[in-house]
């Protein structure tokens, strides 16, 4: 049976039906295209039609076009939700120095920089992208632009005074006043996410990755605080000090979390049971994007079998995990990169359709936008991509994109 929901949409269109009810405000879009991937099954959907009444998704299925809609045929195409990226830096401009480029820009051209990375985002099908570290709060002015993708904001990160990505402007003591003070300052000025900065990370000089910048103790104050006004907490936590110190505390999410350590890779022992069994999100860093002399740090490879094996073992043990690519962050991180991230996750063991979930219908609950973004189903937002093939099959296919709908507007070709 298809339900609709009275009030939050204004037109119902059930699957197999020959009849729509439609609104006189806005004319249904009915998009025609070999298959349909709805964000949650295995398996594909042959000769869809997907109906869209305005910025909503009103029917999805193999039915009969309505009378008098409009209609776009997407031949030889399969539709997917728009991709989601739960782990991007806008303000970073995916150059050899992001860092410097951006402390030459003022806020003016920041937000230009901003504007265009996430339309290369958009332009890829990235239809929602998680922003977890701007300058100066400069990605909540760029929430709900026209010609962007949903936009979810944490402001700067908060972190120690000198500690990593200090320079966002996201330092605190850790006090319990100041931290405290550094939430509410966030709640204030409206973000959906507080991020924190329980390591070091590679990107700030004086800092180190397997060394934790926080106690349970701190992280604990900012994490109350946060949930107390209603906000998730993620946290940056490469080393196994921060990683545990970041369970202990109750965080919502954690990126990275690759158990470095000074000399290598830790083995995480009981933690990846603590993670799974905390059902907290970790948002696995993958995506990289071909870049001609361009090779990963020394330290990076030879880490990433025992990083690779890590993430495995957290994966078959049941973790929640979502992929993010913290694109921006350098040459191989284009702000498009998660259309790369997605074949490159079968090296931790995951299938086409897994992957795709985990950049869609899961990626949306993690960023608690599991109720009307990351599946094609009635109810939910009309943001579309649509690929040439089967990514259920090939997930390079990913890289031919045929058209992008955000919010139900058909995105201009770049």
């Amino acid at each position: 049976m298809c339900r609709a929901s009275p009030g939050s949409l204004r037109a119902a269109y059930c699957p197999r039906m020959t009849h729509a009810v439609v609104s006189d405000r806005a004319r249904i879009v009915a998009i025609r295209a070999h298959a349909l991937f709805d964000g949650v099954s295995a398996t594909l959907i042959p000769e869809p039609v997907l109906l869209l009444d305005g910025p909503a998704i009103v029917g999805v299925g193999r039915a009969t076009v309505p009378p008098g809609a409009q209609v776009v045929d997407l031949p030889g195409a399969t539709l997917l939700p728009g991709l989601i990226d739960t782990h991007v830096h806008l303000a970073f401009d995916a150059s050899a120095d992001p860092v410097a480029a951006l402390a030459m820009r003022d806020d003016d051209a920041t937000i230009a920089a901003m504007t265009s990375a996430a339309r290369t985002a958009l332009h890829a099908g990235i239809t929602t992208v998680r922003d977890l570290g701007d300058r100066g709060y400069l990605s909540l002015r760029l929430r709900d632009t026209p010609g962007l993708p949903s936009i979810v904001a944490a402001g700067p990160p908060v972190t120690t005074p000198a500690g990593h990505c200090h320079f966002l402007g996201g330092a605190a003591e850790p006090t319990p006043g100041a931290l405290r003070a550094a939430v509410r300052e966030r709640a204030d000025r409206g973000v959906d996410i507080v991020k924190v900065m329980a390591s070091g990370g590679t990107m700030t000089p004086g800092t180190r990755q397997e060394v934790a910048q926080f106690t349970a103790e701190q992280l604990t104050v900012v994490v109350d605080e946060a949930h107390r006004l209603g906000l998730p907490v993620t946290a940056h936590a490469h080393g196994t000090a921060a990683i545990r110190t970041a369970l202990d505390a109750g965080v919502d999410g954690m990126e990275h979390v690759s158990f470095w350590s000074a000399e290598g890779v830790d083995d995480p022992g009981d933690l990846i049971a603590r993670i799974a069994a905390g059902r907290v999100a970790v948002g696995i860093t993958a995506g990289v994007a071909p870049e001609p002399g361009v090779t990963p740090p020394p330290a990076v490879v030879a880490r990433m079998p025992r990083i690779i094996a890590n993430t495995r073992a957290m994966y078959e043990a049941g973790a929640r995990m979502v992929i993010g690519t913290d694109a921006g962050i350098g040459l191989p991180k284009p702000h498009d990169v998660l259309r790369y991230a997605l074949a490159q996750t079968s090296m931790i063991g995951l299938d086409a359709p897994t992957a795709l979930r985990l950049a869609t219908s899961t990626a949306a609950e993690a960023c608690g936008l599991g109720h009307h973004k990351g599946r094609l189903a009635p109810g939910y937002d009309a943001d579309i991509v649509a690929v040439r093939g089967n990514p259920l099959h090939d997930l390079n296919a990913l890289h031919d994109v045929r058209a992008v709908f955000a919010r139900g507007a058909r995105v201009a070709s770049s």
